[in-house]
């Protein structure tokens, strides 16, 4: 399934990107079916999910801050750090940076719910199986960070 290594042109490399995007839509969607049916276990919808991976990822971090990390407006993102907080799962600190934007961090609570999910992720994730290298995801992940970089200044309402 490889193809040549010369560059396309820009008319067929539009083509082809356009096979990833009929691709990147479905799967968002099962993904994101597949998180809200498995709420129930943890309790996270996607969008509180978000917020505790990226804190998981980033450490803490302010409410603007995550709505830019995920492209999103304040105040979805405001919302889902009010679920996370009605469930404990994250917790308001002082801002040493910014006294009126407080920094937003894990609790205890909230690194267990978001450990939980990774693992559930990644028992699933090792069924995908077949003959995939470690060449072939760092070329899904070298093209998909591409097409997400022309879309980087797309401005969130």
């Amino acid at each position: 399934m490889k193809g040549s290594e010369t560059p396309l042109p820009p008319d067929q490399l539009a083509d082809r990107l356009t096979e990833v995007f009929d691709l990147v839509g479905p799967l968002y969607r099962r993904v994101y079916r597949k998180v809200e049916q498995d709420e129930s276990i943890e309790g996270l919808s996607v969008g509180v999910r978000a917020v505790l991976d990226l804190l998981r990822q980033h450490g803490p971090m302010t409410v603007p801050q995550l709505g830019r990390a995920q492209t999103l407006s304040r105040q979805f993102v405001q919302r889902m750090v009010n679920d996370a907080a009605a469930q404990h799962l994250v917790e308001a600190v002082a801002n040493p940076a910014h006294q009126r934007s407080s920094l937003i961090r894990l609790t205890a609570d909230g690194v267990a719910a978001i450990t939980a999910v990774h693992a559930r992720e990644h028992a699933a994730l090792r069924q995908v199986g077949g003959d995939l290298t470690d060449a072939d995801v760092d070329a899904c992940v070298h093209v998909l960070t591409r097409m997400l970089a022309l879309f980087d200044d797309v401005d969130v309402p």
